[in-house]
C-alpha cells in the first residue's frame, strides 16, 4: 500500500483497490477512532454525498477503511471552503476542523469532498436509525433484526443453441471464520452468517463472456468477508457503500484484463446480488438479470394460485427498454418483443465508463420468496409463470427444487441464451 500520511495521530495509506485505510495513533486515538465511525455512519444514513463511506472498522487496532473521496486539495477560496462546510451541517454534522486540509477533490464526478471527521460533532440527537430505499421507509433499525429460516435451490442450463455458458451463480455463507460455498439446494438459518446470492452474465468475444462472470463471483468472495468487522445496526447502514465499492472493483478488474488482453477487450457482465443478513435483505444490481420478489398480497387470501399473491420486480433493467416499461409506456409483451431488450446501458467492465449500481434494502418476512435469474429465463418465461412454477407446480414439476422448474420451463419454451435461477424460500 502507498503511504499518504504518516503524523503523531493518524497513519493513512492508500490500497491498491483505492480504499483508504487509516490507523489511530497517539493520545485519544481510541475516542477519535469511535468519533470518526460514529459520524461517518451517521452521515451513511443522511445519504450525505461528499464524505467517504465508511467500509470497516478494527476496534482493536484501531483502524478503519473507507472510500476514496480524491486527493487533497492545494488552492481554494476561503468564500468556497467555508460553504462546503456549511453544506455539511444540512446534514447534521459540524465539523470541527473545517480548514482546506480536510478537503479533496474527486475526479469521478468533479466534486468536492470532506473528510477526517476524528474532529467533528453530530448536530441533532438521533438515536432511532431507519434505512431508507426508493424513497420508502423499509427496515427500522431501532427494531430487533431477527434471523431467518433460508431454504434455496440453483440451477443453471447452457440453452439449446449455446455449446457454452457465461452465466455463473454464487451460494455462499459467510461469518468471521471466513466463507463456505452452499450446495445446489440447502437450507440454513441467517443466525449461522450472512448468506449471499448472486448471479452474473459474462459477455464478450470467444471465452470471455465466462472468465468476465467468473471474476464477478470471485471478487464477491474476496471482498465479503470483511464487513464483520461492523455490528449489526451499523453493517446495514453501510451496506450500499460496500456493495457500490465491491461492483467498482469488479468493474476494474474486468477493465484492466481487457486493456492487457485483445481476447478479452470489451468482455462485461451483468451481476444480481443479495445479501441477507439475519431478517434484512440487501442487494445490488447492474445490467438485465434480475431480482423478483413474491409476498402473500393478503393475509386472509385463500391458497389457490397466483391471485394471493404479488410477484414484483425490485431490480431495474439497465436498458432503455426496462425504461420504458417502468415508466408505463410499454407493457410486459411490447418490453419481450421490442428490438433493443438486449441493449445494456450499463454493466460492469464492457467498455462503462462509469459503475452506478441499484442498490436497496428490505425487510424478509416468512412466506417471502426471492427469484434472482438471468435474461435467458425471462425470455422463455412471463412474469405470472414465475409465480405458478414457484408456488403451484403441477404434478410432474413438484417433486424438482423451484430453480429447476423455472431453468427448464425456460430453456423448453425459448432456449435461445443460458438461463440461470436461485429461488430463495423465507421462513
Amino acid at each position: 500500500m502507498l503511504e499518504a500520511k504518516s503524523t503523531q495521530r493518524a497513519l493513512v495509506r492508500i490500497g491498491y483497490d483505492g480504499r483508504v485505510h487509516k490507523q489511530f495513533l497517539g493520545p485519544k486515538a481510541d475516542e477519535r477512532f469511535e468519533n470518526e465511525c460514529r459520524v461517518l455512519r451517521y452521515l451513511e444514513t443522511r445519504r450525505c454525498p461528499f464524505v467517504p463511506r465508511l467500509l470497516s472498522a478494527d476496534p482493536k487496532n484501531l483502524e478503519i477503511v473507507t472510500s476514496n473521496c480524491g486527493s487533497r486539495v492545494e488552492h481554494l477560496s476561503e468564500t468556497r471552503v467555508e460553504a462546503l462546510f456549511a453544506e455539511l451541517e444540512t446534514y447534521g454534522v459540524r465539523h470541527d476542523d473545517a480548514f482546506l486540509r480536510n478537503v479533496t477533490y474527486r475526479a469521478s464526478d468533479g466534486r468536492f469532498c470532506i473528510i477526517d471527521f476524528e474532529f467533528s460533532t453530530i448536530l441533532e440527537n438521533n438515536n432511532a436509525c431507519t434505512v431508507m430505499t426508493l424513497g420508502k421507509e423499509i427496515v427500522s433499525l431501532g427494531e430487533a433484526i431477527k434471523p431467518r429460516n433460508i431454504a434455496w435451490s440453483a440451477m443453471t442450463h447452457p440453452g439449446n443453441f449455446r455449446s457454452n455458458n457465461e452465466d455463473r451463480f454464487l451460494l455462499m455463507l459467510a461469518d468471521k471464520r471466513g466463507v463456505r460455498y452452499l450446495g445446489k439446494n440447502g437450507s440454513a438459518s441467517s443466525s449461522e452468517g450472512d448468506l449471499i446470492f448472486a448471479v452474473a452474465d459474462g459477455m464478450g468475444g470467444e471465452r470471455s463472456g465466462e472468465l468476465a462472470g467468473k471474476i464477478a463471483i470471485e471478487q464477491i468472495t474476496r471482498m465479503m468477508p470483511t464487513t464483520y468487522l461492523l455490528n449489526d445496526e451499523h453493517l446495514i447502514e453501510a451496506s450500499p457503500g460496500i456493495l457500490k465499492t465491491l461492483f467498482q472493483s469488479i468493474h476494474t478488474e474486468l477493465e484492466r484484463l481487457g486493456s492487457y488482453d485483445i481476447a478479452c477487450t470489451n468482455m462485461g457482465s451483468t451481476l444480481t446480488l443479495v445479501w441477507i443478513h439475519r431478517s434484512v435483505a440487501m442487494f445490488a444490481h447492474i445490467g438485465d438479470t434480475r431480482l423478483y420478489r413474491i409476498r402473500r398480497s393478503d393475509e386472509d387470501a385463500t391458497v389457490g394460485r397466483s391471485s394471493g399473491y404479488q410477484l414484483s420486480q425490485i431490480s431495474e433493467d439497465h436498458t432503455f427498454v426496462g425504461w420504458l416499461r417502468r415508466t408505463g409506456q410499454i407493457n410486459e409483451r411490447q418490453a419481450r418483443f421490442h428490438p433493443r431488450k438486449n441493449v445494456l446501458s450499463k454493466a460492469l467492465g464492457a467498455g462503462h465508463q462509469f459503475v452506478e449500481p441499484h442498490c436497496g434494502t428490505f425487510e424478509l418476512h416468512a412466506g417471502d420468496r426471492l427469484i434472482l435469474c438471468s435474461d435467458g429465463v425471462i425470455e422463455g418465461l412471463w412474469d405470472h409463470a414465475l409465480t405458478d412454477l414457484v408456488l403451484f407446480p403441477d404434478s410432474v414439476q413438484a417433486s424438482q427444487p423451484p430453480a429447476q422448474r423455472l431453468v427448464l420451463s425456460a430453456v423448453s419454451e425459448s432456449g435461445r441464451d443460458n438461463a440461470t435461477a436461485i429461488v430463495l424460500e423465507v421462513n
